[in-house]
């Protein structure tokens, strides 16, 4: 069953901790997981102390994935990237016994697998809960934005995009929703592979698109149109044919994630249908123009708009 309870936003000083520790211990009765509650109190605690010492608020505490499989965020508002601790050195006392700067050692004991997914509006620090704690603790892995190395070749292999009358509305909540299920397959593949192999898929498929899909289909267009008020705005951009050709395959698999969300197999909410229309006609024209199609402008009986303009 997908947990997509709402988050608890917390407060600054040291009563934030306190307030995590109970809304997770709360939220892991709920779903009737107290033989993981321990772990999650002490990881949850230890996080939320990093992130009121050293982030940049809100702070938010969620618990996402399933009941069976069930995953403690803490979201904070900076994009430095966490320092992942040293090994415990169990022939040193002092590496034994240090507490002060271990709380992602601390961290590491209490989970399963754990990490931090870097976002362009802040980053979110994560762990599944173990049944106990361990001596050695699990490694922790860093995802998410990365420095995009110049492709000399890029110019080369591209393809001149034009697409028409995208409507910004649809076309954010696009983005926000590839933006969610990229970060929930990925999360999902590094703690659970073997038992969700279509977010290991999604995830590997995401990673080959990341920068396409953040940067290079319009997003700077899309969020100029928005600052001026324009409701639809034409859209010129330049893809790399390889990348084009991989949205192919990005749109049979985002329906066959609908599919698994439905059956609650893996953790999102299956798109709507207005969503899958726009997705089907938007990543379509990508699909169709790099193969020399001429553009078919973005048209929908549904929408009641009475007029739409269009900006270059």
């Amino acid at each position: 069953m997908p947990l997509n309870r709402p988050a608890l936003s917390l407060g600054s000083g040291p009563r934030g901790v306190q307030d995590a520790r109970r809304w997770v211990a709360t939220t892991f009765s709920d779903i009737r997981r107290a033989d993981l509650t321990e772990c999650a109190e002490v990881g949850v605690s230890e996080l939320v102390t990093n992130a009121l010492l050293h982030a940049t608020p809100p702070i938010h505490v969620a618990v996402r994935g399933t009941r069976e499989h069930p995953r403690v965020e803490v979201r904070d508002q900076s994009v430095d990237k966490p320092v992942l601790p040293d090994p415990i050195d169990h022939d040193d006392p002092e590496s034994v016994l240090l507490t002060f700067g271990r709380g992602l050692n601390i961290v590491a004991r209490a989970a399963d697998a754990w990490g931090a997914e870097i976002e362009d509006e802040g980053k979110i620090v994560w762990f599944t809960p173990a049944a106990e704690f361990s001596e050695d603790g699990t490694e922790g892995v860093i995802t998410g934005i990365t420095v995009d190395e110049p492709d000399p070749a890029a110019e080369d292999d591209s393809v001149r995009l034009a697409i028409r009358n995208v409507p910004v509305t649809a076309y954010t909540a696009f983005q926000r929703h590839y933006r969610e299920l990229r970060r929930e397959v990925r999360l999902l593949a590094l703690a659970h592979e073997e038992e969700y192999p279509l977010a290991k898929t999604l995830s590997d498929l995401f990673g080959s698109l990341e920068k396409p899909l953040r940067h290079d289909l319009g997003a700077n267009q899309v969020d100029a149109a928005a600052a001026t008020g324009h409701n639809h705005v034409d859209l010129d951009v330049v893809l790399r044919r390889p990348d084009a050709a991989r949205v192919e395959r990005l749109i049979e698999l985002l329906d066959l994630a609908d599919a698994f969300c439905r059956e609650e197999r893996l953790l999102s909410l299956a798109r709507t249908p207005d969503q899958v229309t726009f997705q089907q006609w938007f990543l379509g024209e990508v699909v169709r123009q790099s193969m020399g199609e001429d553009p078919i402008a973005w048209s929908n009986p549904r929408e009641t708009h009475s007029r739409h303009t269009s900006v270059s």
